[in-house]
């Protein structure tokens, strides 16, 4: 029988305040030429091309190797999660490892789907960065084109903020830890979006879309697996002692 545990309080304004709040400035962020400005710091004019698109670094370690390095911890957590049907020591973990599993699985899964569906350029293929196509906003309908883009939101900055499922895993039982995860997973997730800025793939708006669904998906996990239900016991233990 999993041991219960008391869900630590959620500020609600706070967890779901922030990223309405992020998702309210991007849409804002229409109205700007933020997003091409940014590129534009990115691109040398001179060679044609963005500074970071043939370099070592930022593909073969930070996109390959890093994006190897995350699927990985999610097959130990799917494993973990299995093992944790059968091994004692992993049975009071249980549900964390499920709201991980639940939170990496869907901060990875709901990129491609959107790509095929907006069909938003990357800045390494428009005119304005040496490329044939189009620059188009968000909410603004696809210029015609024989090769639709697959850049919004941005998939490897999913890499990186997917690592919040570990915060929420951890906030209440282990919460020092849990903040150190949540910093890993906000810090891994920038430099990742930056990297790929820097490589022509992304726009900022991409990235910081990625960050605030996967901070979503992570909180959903969260509330539905461990805190609902975790409060929910808790009440019901203390009737009955009562």
């Amino acid at each position: 029988m999993q041991q219960r545990i008391r869900p630590r309080p959620i500020n609600f304004w706070l967890y779901l305040g922030i990223p309405v709040a992020a998702a309210v400035a991007l849409i804002l962020l229409e109205l700007t030429a933020v997003d091409m400005d940014v590129a534009n710091l990115f691109y040398d004019r001179a060679a044609g091309e963005f500074i970071g698109r043939h370099s070592y670094l930022l593909e073969n370690i930070l996109h390959d190797r890093v994006k190897q390095g995350v699927i990985l911890l999610g097959l130990l957590a799917l494993l973990t999660f299995a093992l944790s049907f059968f091994w004692e020591r992993l049975f009071g973990w249980r549900r964390e490892l499920g709201c991980l599993v639940l939170a990496l699985g869907l901060s990875t899964a709901f990129v491609t789907p959107l790509k095929k569906v907006t069909q938003v350029q990357c800045p390494w293929s428009l005119s304005q960065f040496g490329g044939k196509e189009t620059y188009s906003k968000l909410l603004e309908p696809r210029p015609a084109t024989d090769k639709p883009g697959l850049c919004w939101p941005g998939g490897h900055a999913a890499t990186g903020f997917c690592l919040f499922g570990l915060f929420f895993m951890l906030r209440d039982r282990k919460p020092r830890l849990a903040r150190l995860a949540l910093a890993v997973a906000f810090v891994a997730g920038s430099v990742l979006s930056l990297g790929r800025m820097m490589q022509g793939a992304h726009f900022l708006s991409h990235n910081v879309w990625t960050a605030v669904f996967c901070w979503l998906i992570g909180l959903g996990s969260y509330y539905l697996i461990l805190y609902r239900r975790g409060t929910e016991e808790v009440a019901t233990t203390e009737r009955s002692v009562a």
